[in-house]
């Protein structure tokens, strides 16, 4: 959160890493598990999700919130747009993401 590393995006080959405000998204329908952004992933940001840790459970939910559920300012829920590239920069979080205190850089 509050990083703008997006080296994970421009490998996915599925395209399927939306950004938001704030952080960064992984499209749990579209994502094929090939671990490709995990690997490439600089900030260490981005888990298998049996491994992600116990104070992180969290996020999982909120990721998948992120493309089922009616974002701030937004009219319907962002679903399956078939990629990054197809929508670009989302630019609104979550309401959890919203409500955290910014990361010092």
């Amino acid at each position: 959160m509050d990083v703008a590393e997006k080296s994970c995006v421009q490998l996915c080959p599925v395209d399927c890493i939306y950004e938001g405000a704030r952080t960064m998204y992984i499209n749990p329908n579209e994502c094929v598990d090939c671990g490709a952004c995990r690997l490439e992933c600089r900030v260490g940001a981005i888990y298998w999700e049996e491994d992600l840790p116990e104070d992180q459970r969290e996020h999982l939910a909120d990721n998948a919130a992120f493309f089922s559920e009616i974002l701030p300012g937004r009219t319907e829920p962002l679903g399956n747009p078939g990629g990054y590239s197809n929508v670009g920069r989302v630019g609104v979080d979550t309401p959890m993401i919203a409500a955290m205190p910014p990361n010092a850089k």
